[in-house]
């Protein structure tokens, strides 16, 4: 879980306590009770952040949870307030819930709203929090001690940091990665799917990944089976370096599918416990391997299987399956996925996307997704909150099979819409799922739904409808033009430990009625997101937190600290922006890193202070580790009604010295037809007023 370091020595030891001790630790004061062991952890000002009642035979420990929500726990599982229900320990998507709540990711770390955390450090277990005492029972075959930390987090703001530094920082993603992706499955042959990247090209609908399965969950992908790392020949009719090489020469990435070396298992009376893609161990890292031939578990020796496929161009991987690994095999599986890329190219920006995880994997840059979830409304709408709480705990990077990824009678293009405007919100936009023609933007314009791969098509009525790609369109459109916000949040997410994906809570810790919503999240500090996941939807409740708020689309002004209905149709996901917001955002393009010539435009949303900043670099490259990139302070003062574009921080190879703004002053009610001021900007700094 952690990233290497050098602990320095404890602050306090007791190895006898007596009847009552107490001392100092940083701001802390620690009190132990030893007969029976009780630890109270006291902030500052003697109150009390946790009390931990400790079982010493079993090196469990009961806790406080008091009736405000709990939040974290991973991935999946019973949404959003974690208080009031029992989560056993699992691993996995084979659950019951997976069909609604997708794969578990079970991290032993919880939230308490309240103002307190604790992250258990030394072992897996349950968590009972039913009874208004919290209860830690650790795994069967876990060590007979017990490591944990407890964190106040009445600010949470700090705590991240804190956590970030403790587990590694999520390093930065090649910027591609927070464009649209594409996923398929059957696949006829490369004419065919070139065709379908010049189809994004011709159409305007801009894509920056085309993802393709594995022969095995479909009878004809990119390889020749599960566990190979050979193209397909039934499909590369040509050379796959050269028809990798088509991709690159339209701006697409190829990211390839696999699932892990067959490791099946049976007990004794042959009932399979271990699926042969569930995966068995992996181990090691690339410096300790000897150079000699290695056992076949070991990352160097499965990375060299790799190479070849690598080398003929593949972008990025989509390791799939995997939940027979246990963490150390998880961690391993990911650092191969980072190391053994930055061996071969050591000047490129890794990039995966995998179903199992743990707390700390973003630092080897692994991306997860939720599973194999269904398309189903109730699907839709638990993965919202499903995703809040992975970003509190596991990783910065999440996101869903767009659509869901089992059709049923409820997979109509309303819903496929509706996930389409969630995912333009999520860090991973990508469509994927069975009836895979119809996860195309455009796949919902004709009557032939492509291959059902034994799913049932669409009700009757529902092809064509060629509203789907027009509102498709406009999500993407707007997922690219807010890239620079997006871009600085992957920054802060490496600097700060604080997610792209924000519940309320971290921004507004003493609102009850903001750390309860998990029907709406806040996207970076700025943009607050309320997906629509009711099917024939008008209208849709939003709780807006004390402040100014902006409708995106409208401009109408709001007052917060209260409930409101926001009426919909079909394309409006309801977007806000707070008062005292500076949103950049950036001309359309058709791939991330097009090079575009109209200005970046600044939204400054009057009604309170802001500040934001801009950050720049080279977009792929790992320079940016060695102090290679930019950062543009702005600030936004409501009293003297000025914008400060700050002197420019930092340099990167290729950097823009001269550049235009265009400040787009939002009125109420006025949306972008506000008015703008353009003004040059060579990197010194400038204050400019409203016209």
């Amino acid at each position: 879980m952690f990233a290497p370091r050098t602990w320095p020595p404890a602050e306090v030891r007791w190895r006898s306590p007596g009847p009552l001790e107490e001392a100092r630790v940083g701001g802390f004061k620690i009190r132990v009770q030893s007969r029976p062991l009780i630890i109270t952890v006291l902030d500052e000002k003697n109150r009390e952040v946790q009390v931990l009642d400790i079982d010493a035979a079993s090196a469990g420990f009961a806790f406080r949870t008091g009736t405000q929500p709990i939040l974290g726990l991973g991935e999946g599982g019973r949404q959003f307030n974690r208080n009031g229900r029992n989560f056993p320990f699992f691993n996995g998507q084979h659950t019951p819930d997976r069909a609604i709540a997708g794969a578990r990711i079970d991290v032993p770390y919880v939230i308490g709203t309240g103002g307190w955390a604790i992250l258990v450090v030394s072992s897996a277990g349950d968590f009972d929090l039913t009874t208004g005492q919290g209860k830690f029972r650790p795994v069967s075959d876990a060590p007979a001690t017990l490591d944990l930390i407890v964190a106040d987090v009445r600010d949470p703001r700090p705590w991240f940091g804190e956590l970030a530094e403790l587990t590694g920082p999520a390093v930065l993603p090649p910027k591609w990665a927070l464009g649209y992706m594409q996923s398929h499955r059957t696949l006829q042959d490369s004419a065919r799917m070139l065709e379908e990247a010049d189809t994004f090209r011709e159409k305007k609908l801009p894509c920056d990944a085309m993802i393709y399965l594995g022969t095995g969950f479909c009878p004809a992908g990119w390889n020749q089976g599960h566990d190979s790392l050979e193209f397909n020949p039934k499909v590369f009719d040509r050379p796959p370096g050269e028809v990798i090489a088509d991709f690159h020469r339209r701006n697409f990435q190829f990211i390839a599918h696999v699932t892990p070396p067959s490791a099946p298992l049976k007990d004794a009376s042959g009932k399979v416990l271990r699926l042969p893609w569930d995966g068995g161990s992996l181990h090691g890292t690339f410096q300790d391997a000897p150079s000699q031939k290695v056992d076949p578990a070991h990352i160097a020796a499965y990375w060299q299987r790799h190479r070849a496929a690598f080398a003929a161009g593949i972008d990025g991987w989509w390791p799939d399956e995997g939940d027979g690994f246990d963490v150390a095999s998880r961690f391993a599986r990911a650092r191969m996925y980072y190391d053994g890329p930055l061996a071969d190219r050591p000047e490129r920006r890794p990039w995966d996307l995998q179903r199992n995880g743990y707390l700390g994997i973003a630092r080897y840059g692994e991306w997860i997704w939720s599973g194999d979830v269904e398309s189903r409304w109730n699907a839709l709408a638990t993965q919202v909150p499903v995703g809040i709480n992975h970003s509190l705990s596991v990783t910065p990077y999440w996101g869903t099979d767009t659509g869901g990824f089992h059709p049923t009678p409820e997979f109509t293009g309303e819903l496929f819409v509706r996930w389409f405007q969630f995912s333009a919100f999520c860090p991973s936009f990508r469509s994927h799922g069975r009836e895979w023609q119809l996860r195309l933007p455009w796949g919902w314009s004709t009557e032939n739904p492509g291959p059902l791969e034994g799913a049932r098509p669409p009700p009757a009525g529902e092809l064509p409808n060629p509203q789907v790609e027009s509102i498709c369109r406009q999500y993407l459109d707007l997922r690219y033009s807010l890239l620079p916000y997006t871009y600085t949040l992957a920054r802060q997410a490496y600097d700060t430990g604080l997610p792209l994906m924000r519940a309320l809570w971290i921004h507004y810790p003493d609102d009850p009625k903001a750390v309860a919503r998990g029907d709406e999240y806040l996207w970076g500090r700025d943009l607050l997101v309320a997906p629509v996941v009711e099917r024939g939807a008008t209208s849709r409740r939003i709780y807006l937190p004390a402040g100014i708020w902006y409708d995106w689309w409208t401009g109408e002004r709001l007052k917060g600290g209260r409930e409101i209905t926001r009426p919909v149709d079909l394309a409006t996901l309801p977007l806000y922006a707070r008062a005292g917001a500076i949103i950049p955002l950036d001309p359309v393009r058709q791939y991330v890193m097009e090079p575009v010539t109209a200005p970046t435009t600044l939204r400054i949303y009057p009604g309170g202070d802001g500040e934001f900043s801009l950050y720049e670099d080279q977009g792929d490259t790992n320079d940016y580790l060695k102090g290679a990139f930019a950062m543009i302070p702005l600030r936004w003062s409501e009293k003297s009604r000025t914008l400060t574009i700050g002197n420019r921080k930092g340099s990167y190879p290729g950097m823009p010295t001269h550049r235009v703004f265009r400040i787009a002053w939002m009125k109420p009610g006025r949306g972008e037809n506000s008015a703008s001021t353009d003004i040059a900007y060579n990197g010194t700094k400038i204050t400019i007023s409203p016209p």
